[in-house]
């Protein structure tokens, strides 16, 4: 429940500050194990990325935001769970794991980190390579600059099937490495 209080509020103040606007709905699964990949330029991506549609979006979040006071207690309440920065978190990847398997949402910004340079991580990708996911691609386009048009382009679904016939090591590159291509064909549209 405030998971969609905090969506309709959140849709209200996009719509008006940042005359938000998105594009490819229709790309986003209405239901089954979806992963949905963005860009991440700001603290306000998982919010923005998932207020235009419906479906719930869980998000992994820097453990750090739990031990913050109010916020820690709203996070987890509205999709949100924690991952340890730096290395490898078994309980963030069985969580993720698990709400796959229950046919849920879960969002991921394969940087990392905002405007991230370096290369993107293969976390989507080992988690869509082990679950039924499929990945939809997503781009947001803007800088936040208030009453300055931004637009949430969501793209095509990729689908795991033609990437499971290799090892994980090299399937999950190069899921990876089409996850970004996508993304950075949605940016240039």
């Amino acid at each position: 429940m405030m998971y969609v209080f905090f969506r309709v509020i959140l849709r209200i103040l996009f719509a008006v500050l940042f005359r938000l606007r998105a594009e490819g709905l229709h790309h986003i699964p209405a239901s089954g194990p979806v992963i949905m990949c963005c860009n991440h330029i700001s603290n306000i991506d998982p919010p923005l990325l998932g207020s235009p549609f419906e479906r719930k979006i869980y998000y992994m979040a820097k453990e750090e935001l739990f031990k913050i006071p109010i916020l820690g207690w709203i996070i987890p309440r509205i999709g949100a769970f924690p991952v340890k920065r730096g290395g490898v978190s078994k309980e963030s990847i069985r969580n993720a794991l698990n709400l796959l398997s229950e046919g849920k949402m879960i969002g991921i910004f394969p940087e990392g980190t905002r405007n991230s340079k370096g290369p993107a991580k293969k976390g989507a990708a080992v988690l869509a390579l082990r679950s039924e996911a499929v990945i939809v691609p997503a781009a947001i386009i803007g800088d936040y600059s208030l009453f300055k048009p931004m637009i949430i382009r969501y793209g095509e679904p990729i689908q795991m099937d033609g990437f499971r016939s290799q090892s994980e090591v090299d399937s999950s590159e190069q899921v990876t490495a089409e996850i970004m291509k996508a993304i950075n064909r949605l940016k240039e549209e």
